[in-house]
């Protein structure tokens, strides 16, 4: 019998690179123990834009745009999956994420000794709300229990697009305003503890019954300045002032006295109904429960024995979990 040749056995690199290729953006750094762990982060723009002026811009280029209206993008990954092959590796190649050429040795395939580490979380879910959907995933002894995993098709892209919606039907046209409305709704949008309350607060009647909105729901309207792309790049908000002179500005009948014409918008529902999507998809006729149930219809398919267990270890992560009100609502 002819002898086995013992596999040779490679040292663990002393650094860690880790890369989250999220479909809008991506996220790469060396795992560390330090208190602030996103200064060792990069975060990347995971796609390719093009500008009206037909100028194309590829991932960390668009930090140094000053222009973002009516700007085009093509993403990669659609719907979680990959789509284009071809876009992703042109950011992969360019200058900003660089890590084939800077760190070959991090992609070996060292030996592991499993019983020498630390063992992973017995139990573990895992709900990541991100760009594309939202999913819920039981992780037992580290590995995804795959009949239990459950997918909600509303992600942070499917809350930007309704927002550009209700503020093209109310205020001014922002289809062609993502990147402008995706700003807007990280600045303004939170999730409502009571919806049904928060909505009576600002709703102002019917077209025959009109009335004023009273000082609760003036707490919960906000004014959104627009960016004119010249003086400024980025919008920013304020509280709302309902008084004349704000008006006078806006239509600009106030120029030269009041000051240069400001662009707002005064948002009030449409603050707390764009995320009430990821918990009531059935607002907008999706025939999908929301995320609370997507939890529980997750632990169903896991034996009652470690649902205790699960439920003490829940892990949030992707961008929408970061909306106000998210993690108290869930």
């Amino acid at each position: 019998m002819p002898r086995q040749t013992k596999a040779p056995e490679y040292a663990l690199p002393e650094q860690t690179l880790i890369v989250d290729n999220g479909a809008y953006s991506m996220k790469a750094g060396f795992a560390t123990t330090s208190s602030s762990p996103e200064k060792d982060c990069h975060v990347i723009p995971n796609c390719m834009a093009r500008s009206r002026d037909k100028r194309v811009w590829v991932g960390r280029q668009l930090e140094n745009c000053k222009d973002y209206g009516e700007m085009a993008f093509r993403r990669p990954v659609e719907k979680g999956y990959l789509v284009n092959w071809e876009a992703e590796k042109e950011i992969w190649d360019s200058p900003s994420l660089n890590a084939y050429n800077d760190i070959p040795s991090l992609f070996n395939d060292p030996a592991r000794d499993f019983d020498a580490g630390i063992l992973p979380v017995e139990c573990l879910l895992l709900v990541d709300s991100g760009f594309s959907h939202s999913t819920v995933t039981p992780l037992y002894k580290g590995r995804p229990v795959q009949q239990a995993i459950r997918r909600l098709d509303i992600g942070g892209k499917f809350l930007t697009n309704y927002l550009k919606e209700l503020v093209s039907i109310r205020h001014y046209n922002m289809l062609d305003e993502t990147h402008l409305m995706n700003q807007v709704k990280e600045a303004v949008c939170f999730v409502s503890t009571d919806f049904s309350r928060d909505l009576e607060k600002t709703w102002k009647g019917g077209i025959g019954d009109r009335r004023k909105v009273g000082a609760d729901g003036e707490s919960i309207v906000m004014d959104y300045v627009l960016p004119d792309y010249n003086s400024q790049s980025q919008g920013y908000t304020r509280p709302h002032d309902p008084s004349l002179v704000a008006k006078l500005k806006k239509t600009g009948a106030a120029m030269g006295s009041m000051g240069p014409v400001e662009d707002f918008m005064t948002l009030g529902n449409e603050r707390f109904t764009v995320p009430e999507l990821l918990f009531s998809p059935g607002d907008v006729g999706m025939k999908q429960t929301g995320l609370p149930e997507t939890v529980m219809q997750s632990l169903s398919g896991l034996p009652p024995g470690l649902w205790p267990a699960m439920l003490a270890n829940v892990v949030l992560v992707g961008g929408n979990t970061m909306i106000d009100g998210f993690v108290e609502r869930l």
